[in-house]
């Protein structure tokens, strides 16, 4: 029968490099395979604005994940409507919020003066409304049915619980009719000219050109544009970023706004009264399924007492006007977000907002709606300005200090260490490619942008992977000037070694830790990286730098130490082994 092999003393050394060398060269593979070969680079190396924004409330309690999450939807939205792409907003901590904007044309200052500001949410009267921007062109076909009306009929489904605003038209209504208004209009509707026929001089006429998005907006505008306004509502083109209205108009005086139907794909102007009714005076909004009425899903909302009383002022009057003059828009930073109709006075304090949302839909208006009610400002406690030239200009020195780095710790782990430098440099190898793949991943999933900061944390980690190799090697080094050979010498280096690695890596991890929770901004980065660098330090010294050390003391050149072993007894000062046999205590007692 034969004898099961025995674990080696040394145990399995090959497993956990195999291991490690796997997970190495499968995030390598992942990181080329998406795509993402390359970390995001923070605004400081790319060039852009970098904003800090912190929540400041007299209400400790409205600070919250929810708040600051609807903040920072609605910040988005506003930073996206300065026409920025790839701008980012995201909180840190429980009371910040950070944006990051890339550098564009014309600069950031608008970006930089607005976008902290709290949003404003008001309730206008609508005056008018047209479509605006590249408009569907009419056919040649002349129509008998007339110009159909922009409006649909209020909500018979409303909520019999509490006074319903019907949404105003949208989606496929809206675009039906602005379709078939072109039909009808009888500036662009086919005429017995139009087909060539010669008219009363002799001479054919010319087949009508197809009309400017101008004109037809002028004659699919419905109701009446105050004389102050008309200017303005006419060289509005809410298709073109750079002429929407400032969401800072005075809430005192009438205004234009834009508003963008998503199903159709259609920009629409309105002509807006003054505020009648302040956002800051919802108590609150929620997005709720209507089970009784069938009305689908609703948004609910109570008012305090002064907006109870202006807003059943407002519904009283626009109850009694014609389309559009009976609606009410909903404007958020100068865009109007909706636009429902009044049916009846809305007094207590409470309304419904009913019509075919779906989920989604309802929820995102509640959000809206409540945003106005949140007692938050936002105080600027940074902000970085970086330009493109000065962002390649610190990538580079933060590389070339990194490498020069690199470079002194491979030349004194060669000079003072000889063979097993090779080891130091082949766990930093891999450190390295296991850092910048991590890294590289981290931008497309999380966000993670390496700035300024994170690169000398990375920069630092090099000296924390080197000490790691360092206490290890010198444990090592020790126990072969004890006089043990140098495979024993490896195990019985490993207990003391890994004692102080760890230790020395804890302690490293939680003042990364600490760093991180209790600052903002780009020293988040600094410890986010310092901490990331330590974890894969103890990694790599575990998985790659212990099995690989075991696997080379069975080789001849380190086992017999050679001089170039970096393991030779004679320069290490080795103690000669007691060699001879063991004398009894008779023998000893002669020789007393």
């Amino acid at each position: 029968m034969a004898t099961p092999k025995s674990r080696p003393r040394d145990g399995y050394p090959g497993r956990a490099l195999a291991f490690i060398l796997v997970v190495t060269v499968g995030l390598v593979a992942l990181m080329f395979g998406t795509g993402h070969t390359t970390p995001r680079l923070g605004i400081d190396l790319a060039g852009g604005t970098s904003i800090t924004l912190t929540a400041k409330s007299d209400d400790p309690a409205a600070i919250n994940k929810s708040n600051m999450d609807t903040a920072v939807n609605i910040i988005q939205k506003r930073v996206n409507a300065f026409g920025v792409s790839e701008a980012e907003v995201q909180t840190q901590g429980s009371d910040t919020i950070i944006v990051n904007i890339p550098n564009k044309d014309g600069g950031n200052e608008k970006a930089i003066k607005d976008v902290g500001q709290t949003a404003k949410l008001y309730f206008r009267p609508v005056l008018a409304l047209a479509p605006t921007g590249s408009l569907p062109q009419p056919s040649a076909t002349p129509s008998a049915s007339g110009t159909p009306s922009a409006t649909a009929s209020p909500n018979a489904g409303a909520s019999a619980g509490a006074p319903s605003a019907t949404p105003s038209p949208s989606g496929s209504k809206a675009g039906r009719a602005v379709t078939d208004a072109l039909k009808a209009d009888p500036t662009t509707s086919a005429s017995p000219n139009a087909s060539g026929t010669p008219n009363a001089s002799g001479a054919p006429s010319a087949a009508p050109s197809a009309p400017s998005a101008a004109d037809l907006s002028a004659a699919l505008t419905q109701g009446t544009v105050p004389a102050e306004l008309q200017q303005q509502f006419a060289a509005l083109d809410c298709s073109d970023p750079s002429k929407r209205l400032d969401y800072q108009s005075e809430p005192g005086k009438p205004a234009v706004a834009c508003s963008y139907d998503a199903e159709q794909g259609i920009w629409y102007k309105f002509a807006l009264g003054p505020v009648a009714v302040n956002g800051d005076t919802i108590d609150k909004a929620t997005a709720v399924y209507d089970t009784q009425q069938g009305a689908g899903w609703q948004v609910q909302l109570q008012f305090n007492s002064a907006g109870s009383d202006a807003f059943a002022a407002i519904t009283g009057q626009l109850a009694t006007q014609a389309p559009p003059a009976n609606q009410f828009a909903v404007v958020l930073d100068g865009k109007v977000v909706s636009h429902p109709y009044v049916q009846q006075a809305i007094p207590g304090g409470s309304a419904v907002i009913s019509g075919s949302f779906t989920q989604q839909e309802a929820k995102a208006l509640a959000d809206v709606l409540s945003f106005g009610a949140l007692p938050l400002t936002f105080q600027m406690s940074d902000v970085t300005t970086v330009s493109p030239q000065l962002g390649g200009d610190q990538l580079t020195a933060g590389l070339i200090a990194g490498a020069i780095g690199m470079v002194l710790v491979v030349l004194y782990s060669l000079v003072y260490y000889r063979g097993l430098g090779l080891v130091s440099i082949a766990g930093l190898v891999v450190s390295a490619a296991l850092t910048y793949a991590i890294m590289s991943l981290l931008g497309a999933g999380i966000g993670f942008a390496l700035n300024l900061p994170a690169v000398c944390g990375a920069i630092v980690a090099i000296g924390i992977t080197a000490d790691s190799f360092i206490v290890y090697f010198e444990r090592i080094r020790d126990e072969v000037r004890e006089g043990a050979p140098l495979r024993p010498a490896v195990q019985r280096a490993w207990p003391r070694a890994r004692r102080t690695i760890l230790v020395s890596d804890f302690v490293s991890f939680l003042c990364a830790a600490v760093l991180y929770f209790v600052s903002v901004g780009k020293v988040q980065g600094f410890a986010f990286t310092l901490g990331l660098t330590t974890a894969l330090d103890v990694v790599v010294i575990f998985f790659f730098t212990k099995p690989l050390i075991t696997l080379l003391a069975r080789t001849k050149f380190f086992a017999e130490g050679h001089p170039w072993s970096g393991l030779d007894p004679k320069r290490l000062g080795a103690r000669p082994p007691v060699r001879g046999r063991r004398r009894t205590s008779a023998t000893a007692a002669k020789e007393v």
